[in-house]
């Protein structure tokens, strides 16, 4: 804590004044290099691309990024998310073969590069934030489960027909029996000592992830076990000359029939890069010790440089890794140039030690991507979307469903759509119409597009500054479609202003889970910032749906029309200048005159019979389960009371109050003959049979 503190008053900058933290960042440069190799080799693999693509591709990411900046001790390189969407644009390119697929996926990698410095240059990295937590995380899950299905093959050592999700798992129980002994016992070996070392709670573990010790260890078993051909990494001589591959553009030109392939790829690997590498930016930026904040439209341009860069030299795409940033943080890395130095590291690697890396078995890399192809789907996963709401769980697998049966695209369009239709029938359900009775269908038709345009509508009603205070009321629904016009409206923030007011009243109605974390994030980043104090109000009158503190949340039923009234008051409502203002009370002022919160609905007369029908049957069921209760008790009652009678007439022999053992044995034959022909008989009887006994 002490060392992290001493550096907080000046913050490491990229450029050349990040120079003189080079010591930190040589050091830290050289532990990531340790763990990008294996994980560069590993996701080229997973891609389809030959392995040497992949150390290319983390090269060219380390000498680019420290010049353009962006983030600042993110570590770039080729990314296991993006596995799934390169091999399938691979094989959709090259009809089926993938040595056809390769360049002219280049030609794809190339395109999305240019479309992210597009995206850069006209400050859209923003609009990231409109896809919600629920359908990111799904994504992500789903592309966990698309890398460990392409790892079996590797784990098993044998060669599989299905490329499709599905398909792989129909055709392993077939390929397990076929599967090689030596191939699957270094890949399991080298997963279980993945998992065993990453429950171990150790600082030099974080600093030396499980991975590399599992690459080394199954090195080692590989040539314990002599497996050698093609079960073994095969890097070219002279890998920078023989290893680079040009995108084919001349093929892309010549055959339109692939063109529209094309602009899929280009569309997935875009929408996927710029997602997940602004989501990991975020994510690292919460652990930088310095509590630096990354740029997200340079960062979109840094890594549309580097995409291009990198296919132009036979490279894959390029994404800001979590793991390596991770290690980059522990190792004591402070700005870009550790990346540099990763890239310096990696070079000397490929060029001296390329016989060592040809000795790497393909198993063991298979169980590295396959490990991080779990951490992204694990159960953990699950249980924290489920935590945060029972509505957040169906579109995450909704998301993860549709994605793994047909495509990225399909699937992040199934979950934004499953998104919206259930934040329009909340919606619909708290802005109700007050009078009863029957709605024409073109009205009701109007009504719902008008509830459907207010998700994407600016949910900002009024927002004034009075002295050094600010204040935004919210009147609409805060949902992640028109999250960005709550942060422009954020961003309009008066310079001069220590105190932000954000109010959401009681005309909102409702907030997802996605707005809420902004909402709190930008709380917590007011305050860091040292510009003053930020404060939510009126969020904890809505109803939440879990005990999340970012949970979605639902506001009580209010009347259309009325609500309309009030949110066009308070947009016209103005305060007396000069007066002390007080916006709870303005606020309560407006609620008085407009707001009025709606009774139940009255319940249809079918549904009153249905409930008076389904009671009924309950209490019948609860009647009948009763009464078996009292049989069975008297029942158990009776068989109790028969075996004491047992018991005793036992004791009573052994007392010896029976003296004739012949006659006492012929009385026991004829006791054990009754109690079996009379297993239910009351008590009385047997007590008389033992008084007859005691007569003779």
């Amino acid at each position: 804590m002490s060392t992290i503190s001493s550096f907080a008053v000046e913050k490491p900058r990229n450029g050349l004044a990040g120079l003189k933290h080079w010591r930190s960042d040589l050091v830290a440069g050289l532990v990531v290099s340790l763990v990008s190799l294996p994980f560069s080799l590993g996701i080229a693999v997973a891609s389809g691309a030959p392995p040497v693509c992949g150390l290319i591709s983390a090269i060219i990411a380390g000498l680019v990024l420290p010049f353009l900046g962006g983030s600042y001790v993110t570590v770039s390189g080729p990314a296991a998310g993006l596995a799934p969407a390169l091999f399938a644009g691979m094989l959709l390119l090259g009809h089926g073969d993938l040595s056809i697929g390769y360049p002219l996926l280049l030609v794809a990698i190339s395109l999305t590069g240019a479309v992210q410095i597009v995206l850069a240059r006209l400050q859209l990295a923003r609009f990231s934030a409109i896809f919600p937590a629920s359908v990111v995380e799904g994504m992500l899950a789903s592309i966990g489960l698309l890398i460990i299905a392409k790892q079996l093959p590797l784990i098993l050592g044998v060669k599989y027909q299905a490329h499709e999700f599905w398909g792989i798992l129909a055709e392993t129980p077939k390929r397990f029996i076929e599967m090689d002994t030596k191939v699957f016992f270094t890949g399991i070996f080298c997963l279980a000592l993945i998992f065993m070392l990453s429950s171990i709670k150790s600082k030099w573990v974080k600093i030396v992830p499980p991975q590399v010790i599992a690459a080394v260890v199954g090195l080692i078993i590989g040539r314990y076990l002599g497996l050698g051909g093609d079960r073994l990494i095969l890097i070219p001589d002279h890998p920078f000359r023989n290893g680079f591959q040009l995108p084919n553009f001349a093929g892309v030109i010549a055959d339109r029939s692939i063109w529209k392939g094309l602009a899929t790829t280009v569309l997935t690997l875009t929408l996927i890069d710029g997602v997940e590498s602004l989501a990991t930016i975020a994510a690292i930026d919460k652990i930088d010790p310095f509590r630096r904040k990354s740029d997200p439209n340079r960062t979109l341009q840094a890594m549309g440089v580097s995409n291009l860069c990198s296919s132009l030299a036979g490279g894959l795409t390029i994404i800001p890794g979590g793991v390596k940033s991770t290690t980059c943080i522990l190792s004591g890395g402070r700005t870009q140039w550790a990346n540099f130095y990763n890239a310096l590291f990696l070079t000397i690697y490929l060029l001296l030690g390329r016989n060592v890396i040809n000795m790497m078995p393909y198993a063991a890399l298979g169980s590295i991507v396959l490990y991080t192809g779990y951490k992204l789907c694990s159960p953990k996963v699950w249980r924290h979307v489920a935590r945060i709401g029972g509505e957040q769980l169906s579109v995450f697998a909704i998301t993860i469903l549709v994605t793994v049966s047909t495509d990225l695209l399909w699937g992040i369009a199934a979950g934004m759509l499953a998104k919206m239709i259930l934040e329009l029938a909340i919606v619909s359900n708290v802005e109700r119409r007050g009078e009863h009775g029957s709605e024409p269908v073109l009205k009701r038709a109007i009504r719902r597009f008008k509830q459907t345009s207010e998700l994407f509508r600016d949910p900002v009603v009024k927002g004034l500054t009075v002295g050094d205070h600010h204040y935004i009321f919210f009147g609409r629904p805060l949902v992640c479609f028109n999250s960005l016009l709550i942060d422009s409206n954020l961003k309009r923030i008066p310079s001069g202003v220590s105190k932000v007011f954000l109010h959401v009243t009681d005309l909102v109605t409702i907030v997802d889970h996605t707005t809420a974390t902004a909402l709190l994030e930008f709380v917590e980043h007011f305050a860091e910032s040292g510009r003053g104090v930020a404060t939510i109000i009126g969020m904890d009158r809505l109803k939440s749906k879990s005990g999340y503190h970012a949970s979605m949340r639902i506001g009580r039923p209010l009347d259309s029309a009325r609500r309309n009234e009030a949110i066009v008051e308070i947009a016209r409502s103005n305060h007396p200048d000069g007066a002390e203002f007080d916006p709870r009370a303005f606020l309560e002022s407006i609620a008085k005159a407009r707001l009025e919160v709606i009774p139940r609905r009255r319940r249809h007369p079918m549904s009153k019979s249905f409930i008076i029908l389904r009671r009924y049957m309950k209490s019948k069921r609860k009647a009948r389960s009763g009464v078996v209760r009292r049989r069975s008790r008297h029942a158990g009652e009776a068989r109790l009371e028969a075996e004491a009678g047992v018991r005793e007439g036992i004791d009573l022999a052994a007392a010896g109050l029976v003296t004739d053992d012949a006659k006492a044995e012929d009385h026991r034959d004829a006791d054990a003959l009754s109690l079996s022909k009379h297993d239910q008989a009351p008590a009385e009887g047997v007590h008389g049979h033992e008084d007859e006994n005691n007569i003779m």
